[in-house]
C-alpha cells in the first residue's frame, strides 16, 4: 500500500542522520516520525470512534465507514475544483476549509444514516452473519460510487480520463515548517489543523454522550435494548442518532485526510478503514478512549515502521502489535471483560 505521504517525506531525512551516525540527528529523526504518527493517529482515531460507536449500540462491524470517509473526500474535492479553492488565499483559505469540513460532516452524516434506514434497519432482528454480509456488500457500493465520481470531467478529478487514478487535493493548509527552516522537526500547520479540530470533535463528543439525554440513551440502547425499549427509549431513533453522529466525524476526518496527506484515491477507505478498525479493537472495540488511544498507537507506530524499517513491513508490524495486545488482553487495551451477548 502507498505510505502516508508525510512518513513518506520523511525517510530521506532518516537515512541521512542514520547514515551520518549524528546522536542528535537520530533524535529528531525520532520526533519526527512521533509528530507525523500522531497527527496521522488523531484522524484514524476519529474515524474508529465511527466504529466503535456502532458497535456499542447494535454490535455490528460497519464495514462501509471507511468508504463512507472516501466519498467524504471526493465530495470536498469537487467542492474545491468548483469554487476554485486552489487559488483562495488568506481569510478565504480559512472559509474554504471550514466549508469542506462542514459540507463532508453533513454529507456522510446523512448518507450513514440512510445506509442504516434502507440496509441495517431492516435488518435488526436478523442473524449478525447477515448484518455482517450486508455491510460488506455496502462497502462494495459505496467504493464503486467513488470509481465513478473519480470520472467527473472535472479539471480536479483530472478530466475524468483516469477514474482509478489517485486525485491531488489542492494544499488549503500551508505546509511552512513554523519552527524554521533549518530545524529538522517540522511541526506544520497542517498538523495543528489535525489537532484543532479533531481534539474538540473528541472532547465534544465526550461530553454529549455523558451528560446529555441523547447520549444517556445510546449508553442505556448499549448495555439492554430491550429494557431501554421497555422504559420508553426509541431505540430505532437512538441507533439511527449514533450512525448521524459517527457519519460526521467520519465525514470531518475525510477532509482532514485530504488536506493533511494531499492525495486521495477511491480505495482509500480501504486503508484508512482498515487502520480504524484495526484502532477501534486495538483500543477494547466499543471503547471510544479505545479507539483514541488505538488510533495514536497505530499512527505512532506506523510512522516509526516507515522511517526505521521498511514501508512494506508497516501492516505486519501494526498487526503484530495487535495481534501481541489482544494474547494478554482479549478485550483491548481499555475494553470492559463482558460476557458475549446470545
Amino acid at each position: 500500500m502507498q505510505a502516508l505521504h508525510h512518513a513518506a517525506a520523511s525517510l530521506p531525512l532518516a537515512v541521512a542522520a542514520l547514515g551520518a551516525g549524528d546522536g542528535g540527528g537520530g533524535s529528531d529523526v525520532l520526533m519526527q516520525q512521533v509528530v507525523t504518527g500522531l497527527s496521522n493517529g488523531m484522524i484514524i482515531a476519529l474515524i474508529a470512534i465511527g466504529y466503535t460507536m456502532v458497535y456499542g449500540i447494535i454490535e455490528l462491524i460497519n464495514f462501509a465507514h471507511g468508504d463512507l470517509c472516501t466519498l467524504g473526500a471526493f465530495l470536498a474535492l469537487t467542492i474545491a475544483g468548483a469554487f476554485g479553492m486552489q487559488s483562495w488565499v488568506g481569510a478565504a483559505d480559512a472559509a474554504g476549509v471550514v466549508l469542506l469540513l462542514v459540507s463532508a460532516a453533513a454529507f456522510c452524516a446523512g448518507l450513514n444514516w440512510t445506509v442504516d434506514r434502507l440496509v441495517y434497519r431492516p435488518l435488526r432482528n436478523a442473524p449478525k452473519l447477515t448484518l455482517l454480509v450486508s455491510a460488506i456488500g455496502c462497502s462494495f457500493i459505496l467504493v464503486n460510487l467513488a470509481l465513478f465520481w473519480g470520472g467527473l470531467p472535472m479539471d480536479v478529478f483530472s478530466g475524468g480520463v483516469s477514474a482509478a487514478a489517485p486525485k491531488d487535493f489542492p494544499e488549503l493548509v500551508s505546509d511552512q515548517n513554523l519552527l524554521g527552516e533549518d530545524s529538522r522537526v517540522s511541526v506544520t500547520r497542517s498538523d495543528l489543523m489535525v489537532l484543532g479540530v479533531t481534539l474538540p470533535l473528541m472532547v465534544g463528543l465526550t461530553l454529549l454522550v455523558r451528560f446529555t439525554r441523547l447520549g444517556k440513551a445510546m449508553r442505556a440502547v448499549a448495555q439492554n435494548p430491550t429494557a431501554a425499549s421497555l422504559m420508553g427509549i426509541d431505540v430505532d431513533r437512538v441507533i439511527g442518532a449514533t450512525f448521524l453522529i459517527g457519519g460526521g466525524l467520519g465525514g470531518f476526518a475525510s477532509v482532514i485526510y485530504a488536506l493533511y496527506n494531499n492525495t486521495i484515491s477511491f480505495q482509500m477507505g480501504y486503508r484508512t478503514g482498515m487502520d480504524a478498525f484495526t484502532a477501534a479493537v486495538l483500543g477494547g472495540i466499543g471503547s471510544m478512549p479505545g479507539a483514541v488511544v488505538g488510533g495514536l498507537l497505530i499512527g505512532v507506530a506506523r510512522a516509526i515502521s516507515d522511517g526505521y524499517i521498511e514501508a512494506r513491513w508497516t501492516n505486519s508490524v501494526v498487526f503484530a502489535i495487535l495481534i501481541a495486545t489482544l494474547v494478554f488482553r482479549p478485550s483491548g487495551l481499555l475494553g470492559a471483560k463482558l460476557r458475549d451477548k446470545v
